[in-house]
């Protein structure tokens, strides 16, 4: 048995580590921050720690290595790092092989590296993590927490591609779905809101953020989502191009000169929100810019909010054939949370799915504020804030409970 519940969280990005100490029972939160621009000389650790905000500069190599030593002696002058229990990983890919919580072991660091053909710009990056962590913290537990776990439960009619069967026996090509802690926390959340059972529970999730990603949830379980073999497919998000006709690569090689490095950082780089408007993938900067006097500048963000919404709709009405029944549309994510106009644009598309909505509602649930946006009359529509990072840390401290008492 544990001494406490205390999980510190660790998300391992290619150039930053977010970090967040927490009581995976109660969701309390005690540390959270990052350290972000590693590896360059701008480096440096935001921590809010006991009702302190502090911001410090990194010293050489500027790694993620250092970032958690000086994590550590932060949470040691500060008296907490005797308080931790265990350390929680996310890793965004976890093939076929893990749809639960895995100890991290050596045999598991390697199957990590050996997924990373599947995800080269997430694995790598969360394997730096979890190494120096590990050597940060000796003596406590590690788990692994995969993105793509939740949509194991997807059917086989939903994640296999109109390719030739042995791309998906010898090579694993198929469609896996990302977000999965972000979908599962919210469906829980809604289940509860509707004081439903999960296992009695039917949503159509969107995460929209950044990256966007819609989920169907049937009787709690994914079976459906919009990310595929990357999370480059799917709707359209802040700077990825989202679904389009495979033969506009050959075109933009053949015919335009591009290299695949080039397609490669033109479909994830410089498309989506921002490709299409040419100002920017922050959708608060194009809802301000829908109003500016430069009529361009205008057009082209009214225009990329247009085709964000629409697409996102498409979506919705999409999944809805993987359903029988549905209790309620679920916004979570960055822009689910916060833009009132991009939610009232979605549910406009959706009125024959009896989505209807409640503009004053709507103005009042954001920052941090779950809520029905819907009227009465119409089916529910739930905003709720998502905390992966609690998702990560239940999880974590779940899973070495059971081994404990096994």
């Amino acid at each position: 048995m544990f001494a406490n519940s205390n999980v510190l969280v660790i998300n391992c990005g290619s150039s930053s580590l977010k970090f967040s100490l927490m009581d995976a029972i109660t969701g309390k939160v005690f540390v959270d921050g990052i350290a972000e621009r590693l590896m360059t000389s701008a480096a440096t650790i935001k921590i809010n720690m006991l009702d302190k905000h502090n911001k410090l500069s990194l010293n050489a190599p500027f790694d993620h290595k250092i970032a958690i030593e000086k994590l550590v002696e932060l949470l040691t002058q500060a008296n907490l790092i005797e308080k931790i229990s265990a350390i929680g990983h996310r890793v965004v890919h976890g093939g076929e092989q893990y749809s639960q919580p895995i100890l991290i072991t050596e045999s598991i660091k390697k199957t990590i590296t050996q997924l990373s053909k599947l995800a080269p710009l997430h694995n790598p990056a969360n394997l730096i993590g979890i190494v120096a962590a590990q050597q940060a913290f000796e003596q406590l537990p590690q788990v692994a927490i995969f993105d793509t776990a939740f949509h194991q439960t997807m059917p086989e009619k939903a994640f296999m591609y109109a390719l030739p069967y042995e791309l998906y026996q010898q090579n694993s090509i198929r469609k896996y779905g990302f977000h999965g802690t972000s979908h599962y926390f919210v469906s829980q959340q809604a289940a509860k809101q509707l004081r439903k059972p999960i296992e009695q529970s039917n949503f159509i999730s969107a995460h929209l953020g950044n990256g966007c990603s819609v989920t169907a949830v049937k009787n709690g379980q994914s079976v459906d989502s919009s990310m595929g073999f990357t999370p480059l497919e799917g709707v359209m998000m802040g700077t990825r191009s989202g679904s389009i006709d495979p033969g506009i690569i050959f075109y933009l090689v053949e015919q335009l000169d591009y290299s695949l490095n080039e397609v490669n950082q033109l479909l994830n780089k410089k498309s989506g929100l921002l490709g299409l408007s040419t100002l920017s993938n922050d959708c608060r900067t194009l809802e301000q810019a829908t109003s500016s006097d430069d009529s361009e500048k205008s057009r082209l963000a009214t225009l990329a909010l247009a085709v964000f919404c629409y697409q996102i709709a498409k979506s919705i009405a999409s999944f809805s054939a993987s359903l029988t029944n549905l209790d309620a549309l679920i916004f979570t994510g960055g822009i689910g949370e916060n833009s009132t106009f991009v939610r009232e644009q979605i549910l406009t598309h959706l009125s024959l799915l009896n989505f209807y909505i409640d503009d004053e509602k709507n103005q009042t649930t954001r920052l941090g504020v779950s809520g029905n946006i819907c009227t009465t009359n119409s089916r529910p529509c739930l905003v709720i804030p998502t905390n992966e990072e609690w998702v990560i840390a239940e999880q974590t401290y779940s899973l070495l409970q059971q081994k404990n008492q096994g």
